[in-house]
């Protein structure tokens, strides 16, 4: 997720042991999750190696940490205490009843504190989402990380500090103090999207149960259920199939439903008739930097794939977990990068130089022309088409039904402005605000309704009249949306649209209304403090030690990569671009008292040092680091990829 910490210069040595230690500071927050009501404090964890896990709900990067730390925790379940502190972005995830969703949502398994103030946050220097920070049995911290794929040098950390505190006699063994919430009866819990069927009835993905149901057209009574229940990833008939909290769902031209498999990493395909289910592509693995971006489906990997739609000759993914869009060709059986470059923000233009953040919603225009792209992080709708379609040449020629790999396409943006403005207002496009809207939905008169997540609402978007309107409000983070059978031919204007209220665990029919509901406007910026920095000179350094046992990968090339740019462009006058070296020397332009956003993307490859074939990893983060230049500020900014600054 596009944010930062503190942090030397590169360096590709472990560790230093003689570094002086330090104490780590007591957990503060609101209140304690999946505790049984008590609080926790670091002394009450003694003599256990604590990982405190930074996090917010709406980041799909904290989300992909959860998952790789499980195995961790269960293989050191007597010795190490996983913390997680919810550090929130938006508004919406400072409410308390938010957090505790989500960490059931998630199936968090661990202590959660629910820092809404950021307390915690600042005490420890966090600037990024998601970082983890090691505190040995003894309290003191001994390693940080900014990003994800961080666990196996974490493992390592820790398998050290257990053999190093059993000798030093410091070691307590125990189970972490986890109370898991009491289970909540009813057919659906945190429904992701939802799928009508020829025959009228629902199809929708029972997220946190890891199945997908099939509902009456009453869209209650519960017909079938595909999936045993179980987190997994197995393929077979519909009681023995397996899902991991899968999101959403499309039909194809044969009339089967292809099924995004989000934290497996995965499409599956599903027999309506049968309920028998097939992977088709991805390998079950998370795709990392480097990896192939195209190929035999079942040979190339995903990342958190989140909605998928028929257009243009080919299922198109919302690949939330990399912001991009690929696309996958059921009749060759390929996969293809067809949008995005990997970098997170908003940026419009040729599709393979867009950015996006964490598209999590697609809807295909009515007339086939167009495919609109809920944009989460952003808090944007957007959508792509082909570069003739926007000239103003035959619509015809956007040829829906023709197949294609991505080129010749062109990516707009109807609503939104980047990653740290959200809110609620209507009025012009160019001035309206969403918050993290997650499912977009096609109307039958061209316009285009919206969840909006985090504002509990239902929007409207009029491409003719340039006009967002909110239909609905009261929802309870409404996650996706289709129109209800036969609403495509309703003559009276005023046809109903059928709601995932995620929150509410159930579906939601609604008659759109003639006139929309009349909201206050309200805007909001990401509440984190801006980093004062001197005007002038200033020295980013991103901190990257190689964890014990690896070096860094040259083997192909230069191991490490940084880009920097910024929000105004202008803030930069020297040091913008793309460079081997994690340190770098730029000058910043401006009054004192502005403010803007640097950008920063970091890249380190490292190798196991011995071995016949050592494995190797990728360690990548992305920071957006709001400053405001101030005399006297610092002239050093820090960033921690894996280490500690010195």
């Amino acid at each position: 997720m596009n944010d930062a910490a503190p942090a030397p210069s590169s360096a590709s040595a472990p560790e230093p042991r003689s570094r002086a230690r330090v104490r780590a500071p007591e957990l503060r927050g609101r209140s304690w999750i999946n505790t049984g009501g008590e609080e926790l404090s670091l002394a009450d964890l003694r003599g256990r190696t604590v990982i405190l896990d930074f996090w917010t709900f709406c980041c799909i990067n904290c989300l992909h940490v959860i998952d790789e730390l499980r195995e961790l925790e269960e293989r050191h379940e007597d010795t190490v205490v996983v913390v997680g502190v919810h550090s929130p972005k938006f508004v919406h995830e400072a409410e308390h009843a938010a957090v505790v969703d989500a960490v059931e949502r998630y199936g968090v398994a661990h202590p959660v504190l629910d820092d809404p103030e950021l307390a915690t946050w600042k005490q420890y220097a966090v600037r990024a989402w998601p970082t983890l920070v090691v505190i040995d049995p003894e309290g003191y911290v001994v390693a940080q990380h900014a990003g994800e794929g961080h666990v196996h040098a974490i493992e390592r950390r820790v398998t050290e500090l257990e053999t190093e505190h059993v000798a030093k006699g410091t070691l307590r063994r125990g189970l972490a103090p986890f109370t898991p919430p009491e289970p909540v009866a009813g057919e659906l819990r945190f429904p992701g999207k939802a799928l009508v069927l020829p025959g009228g009835t629902f199809l929708v993905s029972d997220t946190t149960r890891h199945q997908v149901v099939e509902l009456a057209a009453d869209g209650e009574t519960v017909l079938r259920r595909i999936g045993s229940g179980e987190r997994g990833l197995a393929d077979g008939a519909a009681e023995a199939a397996r899902f991991n909290e899968p999101q959403g769902l499309a039909l194809l031209p044969d009339g089967e439903v292809l099924v995004a498999d989000t934290v497996n990493h995965a499409l599956r395909r599903l027999d309506p008739a049968t309920g028998a289910v097939a992977t088709v592509a991805g390998t079950g693995a998370q795709w990392w930097q480097g990896a192939p971006t195209e190929g035999p489906a079942r040979e190339v990997a995903l990342s958190s794939p989140w909605d998928v739609a028929w257009f243009a000759g080919r299922v198109w993914v919302a690949m939330a977990g990399v912001h991009q869009l690929w696309t996958y060709d059921p009749a060759s059986g390929t996969v293809a990068v067809a949008a995005g470059t990997t970098n997170e923000g908003l940026v419009d233009g040729p599709a393979a130089e867009a950015w996006f953040a964490q598209p999590s919603g697609l809807a295909v225009a009515a007339d086939g022309s167009r495919l609109w792209v809920a944009d989460s992080e952003t808090s944007a709708l957007r959508w792509i088409e082909r570069q003739s379609a926007h000239s103003g040449e035959d619509a015809e020629k956007s040829e829906a039904d023709e197949p294609t790999d991505g080129g010749g396409f062109v990516v707009r943006t109807a609503v939104g402005t980047g990653l740290f403005d959200f809110g609620h207002r209507d009025g012009p496009a160019d001035q309206a605000l969403l918050q993290h809207p997650l499912g977009v939905t096609a109307l039958p008169d061209g316009s285009v309704a919206v969840c909006d997540t985090y504002n509990h609402a239902l929007r409207r978007y009029d491409p003719a009249t340039g006009e967002v309107s909110t239909l609905a409000t009261e929802l309870r983070e409404p996650s996706g949306a289709v129109l209800a059978p036969g609403a495509a031919e309703e003559a009276d204007g005023a046809p109903e649209i059928v709601v995932v209220e995620s929150a509410r665990h159930r579906l939601t029919r609604l008659r759109l209304p003639e006139d929309a509901v009349r909201v206050e406007g309200v805007a909001h910026r990401t509440q984190r403090a801006a980093t004062e920095v001197a005007p002038g000179a200033l020295r980013l350094d991103v901190v990257f030690q190689a964890p014990a046992g690896q070096k860094l990968d040259t083997r192909y090339g230069p191991a490490t990569r940084l880009m920097v740019s910024s929000t105004p462009p202008g803030l930069l006058a020297e040091g913008e671009g793309t460079g081997t070296e994690l340190h770098r020397e730029v000058r910043l332009a401006g009054a004192e008292g502005s403010e803007g956003v640097l950008h920063v993307s970091a890249m380190a490859a490292s190798c196991d040092e011995e071995g016949e074939y050592p494995a190797c990893h990728m360690h990548q983060q992305d920071w957006g680091v709001p400053v405001r230049l101030t005399a006297g500020g610092a002239d050093r900014l820090p960033l921690v990829l894996a280490g500690l600054d010195s």
